[in-house]
């Protein structure tokens, strides 16, 4: 790769072991894609997990005297004070809660704790080039916007974040944003809850090459959010378009840059019938209620809220959020009729986090199948269901 003085220098060691590291990450990375050089980004995002592969290489940048010159936002870690109100936090957990946040704190990250950043606090502008990780993030930031931002690894994003740079390769090039294939969505998108599995199902016809997809009319930010989130996770798909709603995608000309597409698919309602009884747990008695993966919108709590009023659940509800959606609902009093309900507005936290341990072996009901992909290596079975008929399951106790 041809490096600028200033790249070379982190490189060379000079400023330092820690953002050395990180930049012969970079290098590596931009050598395997043959990037030609490296370019500046203006955000980041840290899919932070508290897993001990990312914690040891965290620590070990800011052990090197590493700090963030693009501060990152970061993923959700556990909000081990909220959980403690109804379980028990282990010692191990709960000390590597503690050392993640202390060693990003020490790189200068963001420590926002929030999986859906792009709709609040790290909002980019059409073309604006980024280093982010998430699964839900690359898609949105991609698509919805037209940022550009390749699929990133946590510690890729992270390296990113230390240097202010990024390998020019990949999603950053404009003839790899076309369209690869046309998809014709013939299902009547009938709320949201399509949306997820529209976004599961849809790599099975189309690979994990650029979706175009026509027949979408006017979707809320909740479906587009759903919609990439399970396109990344039933799939490897960080770019999308809606034919007449996408900036890329004025038109199928224009989606495909000019190009015909490589191939053309149809999706059904059969489909994603098809897809839900694949990923659901049987009907039935249920034990709790687990919602967002991603992070709850509030105008989701607000749904949850207006069912639950007055009422008292039959199970126990969780439903994670950013502070600002938690802090909203507090303002709103969504948060005190969930609580009086018997639910719980948890701000911070992600599913795939140790708190959630005395859940493990039992059945819950969700509106994500991310949620339900994450937690099967945890013993947790979830049966799916649109937002509304899972909420009226937690007030009856099955489903």
């Amino acid at each position: 790769m041809k490096l600028k003085a200033e790249e070379q220098a982190m490189l060379d060691g000079k400023y330092g072991p820690g953002t050395q590291l990180a930049m012969k990450v970079l290098v590596a990375i931009g050598e395997a894609y043959d990037a030609p050089y490296m370019v500046p980004v203006t955000r980041t995002h840290v899919a932070l997990s508290n897993q001990e592969a990312d914690l040891w290489f965290a620590e070990r940048l800011a052990e090197g005297g590493a700090h963030c010159r693009v501060r990152p936002t970061v993923n959700p870690s556990f909000n081990w004070k909220q959980c403690e109100a109804f379980t028990h936090v282990e010692p191990e957990d709960l000390s590597i809660v503690k050392r993640t946040h202390a060693a990003y704190t020490k790189l200068g990250a963001i420590m926002t704790y929030d999986c859906t950043p792009y709709l609040e606090r790290n909002v980019p502008r059409f073309g604006e080039i980024l280093s982010f990780s998430e699964s839900s993030a690359t898609p949105f930031v991609n698509s919805v916007y037209g940022a550009r931002t390749n699929r990133e690894a946590a510690q890729s994003a992270l390296c990113s974040a230390v240097t202010g740079v990024t390998p020019y390769y990949g999603y950053l090039l404009d003839e790899n944003r076309a369209g690869d294939v046309l998809v014709h969505v013939e299902a009547d998108m009938q709320d949201d809850f399509d949306y997820q599995m529209l976004g599961y199902f849809a790599p099975r016809k189309t690979g994990f090459g650029v979706p175009v997809f026509e027949g979408l009319e006017n979707p809320s930010k909740e479906a587009l959010m759903n919609l990439g989130a399970q396109l990344n996770t039933g799939g490897n798909v960080a770019l999308y378009h809606i034919v007449g709603f996408t900036p890329e995608a004025p038109t199928r000309e224009a989606a495909f840059q000019g190009k015909k597409p490589k191939k053309e698919v149809t999706i059904t309602r059969a489909d994603l019938e098809t897809m839900r009884s694949e990923l659901t747990a049987p009907g039935g008695k249920i034990d709790f209620a687990l919602y967002g993966c991603p992070h709850f919108t509030i105008d989701q709590v607000t749904t949850i809220a207006e069912i639950v009023k007055g009422k008292k659940l039959a199970v126990p509800m969780f439903i994670m959020t950013s502070s600002l959606t938690k802090n909203l609902a507090e303002k709103m009093g969504y948060e005190a009729i969930i609580r009086e309900a018997g639910g719980w507005i948890i701000d911070d936290t992600c599913m795939d986090q140790p708190c959630w341990k005395f859940l493990y072996g039992k059945r819950g009901i969700t509106d994500s199948p991310k949620c339900a992909y994450y937690t099967k290596r945890r013993q947790m079975d979830f049966v799916l269901a649109p937002l509304k008929d899972s909420v009226e399951a937690a007030l009856a106790g099955e489903y």
